[in-house]
């Protein structure tokens, strides 16, 4: 069996041999299906934490129903998660233009201050351009940002009132009740979906593999300077999700599921800080082709631009550290 593992952990055990494969997926999409009607039931009133379990669930099942999709009855499962990927990604994108916004914002308020940290003889005065050109540069992607945030926040709302969105919300409400199985899914669990998991597992090594590690072990190396490189990062973070939730759905019986790896999900956090460093970039990057704007105002975004780019390469490093204590392992 091929998994993804950590040295001085001990290896996650296999699942209950007396179990069927549609046992064991049941009982995981079952609860993050009622996760997801919950959810549902205080999103409307605003709550952003219900905003976040509705995506994080939503997410799960179409994980679930990839990784495992032989199982299932596969246009059903191939549909369902396609239309589970539009509905996260409508609900997200309003709360990806806030955060973004507030870190533009934190980090210019940041560079604009200068040296603080320097003792008060050494310090100098924050860069005469920088001072005035942060304040210019930040009421720009305020009204940028803030304009974006209102056209997600409505196209969120218009998808939750369309009857695309009360068809994913019905068929998620038969995975709380009934799953669409294959007749492969009446097998032992034991023998039909550990070679799912393991392929999840594979991919990711594999694209892991693909990354250029040796640069990243450096935590400036001007590799993350460019976002030329940015895509295969960005599949990673996609994979090691597909592999989180694969392992997470073989252990769904409660009496036997392992507690969460929290360094493969120390990997996932830097790969996410990755993702908001790299797209805040180029919020950046497009604010500074904004017609006619000052020359102060421009050189602000740019040295905005690289310290979200510097915050790239640190991520890198710090997927790095965190990888290299990874050991791929086969039995």
């Amino acid at each position: 069996m091929f998994r993804v593992t950590f040295p001085g952990g001990s290896a996650v055990p296999r699942p209950d041999p007396t179990a069927t494969a549609g046992e064991l997926l049941s009982c995981y999409l079952h609860d993050q299906a009622a996760e997801f009607l919950r959810s549902l039931r205080t999103y409307a009133d605003g709550d952003e934490e219900a905003a976040r379990t509705l995506r994080r669930s939503a997410r799960r099942i179409g994980g679930t129903l990839h990784t495992f999709r032989t199982l299932l009855d596969p246009v059903w499962a191939d549909q369902l998660r396609s239309e589970l990927a539009w509905l996260s990604g409508a609900l997200a994108r309003e709360h990806a233009y806030a955060a973004r916004l507030a870190r533009l914002l934190d980090a210019l308020g940041r560079l604009s201050d200068g040296p603080a940290a320097l003792p008060a003889p050494r310090a100098e005065a924050p860069h005469p351009t920088m001072a005035v050109g942060a304040a210019r540069a930040g009421a720009l992607l305020e009204r940028q940002l803030t304009l974006a945030r209102t056209r997600a926040h409505s196209a969120a709302l218009q998808a939750l009132g369309s009857s695309r969105f009360h068809a994913v919300a019905d068929a998620v409400a038969l995975l709380a009740s009934e799953v669409p199985f294959a007749p492969t899914a009446a097998v032992r669990a034991d023998d039909a979906l550990p070679p799912a998991a393991d392929s999840a597992g594979r991919k990711l090594a594999d694209a892991v593999a693909a990354l250029p590690l040796h640069l990243a072990a450096h935590p400036y190396n001007a590799e993350g300077l460019s976002d030329s490189q940015d895509a295969p990062w960005h599949q990673v973070r996609l994979l090691l999700r597909l592999h989180r939730y694969a392992q997470e759905a073989l252990y769904a019986d409660r009496d036997s599921r392992p507690g969460p790896d929290l360094r493969l999900y120390g990997a996932g956090q830097a790969l996410d800080l990755h993702r908001e460093a790299a797209e805040a970039a180029a919020a950046a990057a497009s604010a500074a082709r904004t017609p006619r704007i000052a020359p102060a105002t421009a050189y602000a975004l740019g040295v905005l631009h690289a310290d979200q780019r510097h915050e790239v390469e640190a991520a890198r490093y710090s997927f790095q550290q965190t990888w290299q204590h990874t050991a791929v392992t086969t039995a």
